[in-house]
């Protein structure tokens, strides 16, 4: 089994335009003579790799730690797109994952820089698909982001955003994007892995 990081490192990632960076502080050094190195850190949960709860965009949607940790682990398709995601790319996507086992096409990975349009956003949430993870901070368009996280995140779908897939070739995984268990919040960190069987 080979396992793939596809997460950011957090203090050099990438952050959307607006949001606060990471901050690190070293509160102890074994080099300064304490008896451990302590280090304490301020960030968003949007930082990074990280995912999103329906409570992002919805006021009565799910918190982070309210939604089920198996939409966050389990079969995954990695495809390769450039540009829009339209219906009929979401629809094709769905249908080559479905042609090899059901449970693939319950999470969706996009390599490539590709925004998910409002179209396609509709596809995957009439699919009930588990989680949808692309590489951009965002998965809509980032100057308006409001429509595709409202149809996706109001279907429940987990979103998986800032992932890195450099390296990772078209095919199915198994993934893991367990989050840091942040109550009430409307999103989280993660350090998402794909398992290649």
């Amino acid at each position: 089994m080979k396992v793939f990081d596809i997460s950011q490192e957090v203090f050099t990632c990438n952050v959307f335009p607006g949001d606060p960076s990471p901050e690190r502080e070293i509160k102890l050094k074994i080099s300064d003579g304490a008896i451990c190195n302590l280090t304490a850190f301020n960030m968003c949960a949007h930082n990074g790799t990280h995912v999103d709860a329906p409570y992002h965009f919805l006021d009565n949607g799910k918190t982070i730690d309210q939604v089920d940790l198996d939409k966050f682990i389990g079969y995954a398709y990695v495809f390769e797109h450039e540009g829009d995601v339209k219906k009929e790319d979401a629809e094709a996507m769905i249908k080559t994952a479905k042609s090899i086992d059901e449970r693939v096409a319950e999470r969706i990975l996009v390599k490539g820089k590709a925004t998910v349009t409002k179209e396609a956003a509709e596809v995957f949430a009439r699919e009930k698909i588990k989680l949808f993870g692309n590489e951009s901070q965002t998965v809509g368009p980032e100057d308006a982001p409001m429509a595709v996280h409202l149809i996706m995140l109001g279907a429940e779908i987990v979103l998986l955003e800032g992932i890195r897939l450099k390296g990772i070739e078209e095919g199915v995984y198994i993934l893991n994007a367990a989050p840091i268990n942040l109550g009430g919040s409307d999103g989280a960190p993660c350090r998402a892995t794909l398992m290649k069987l």
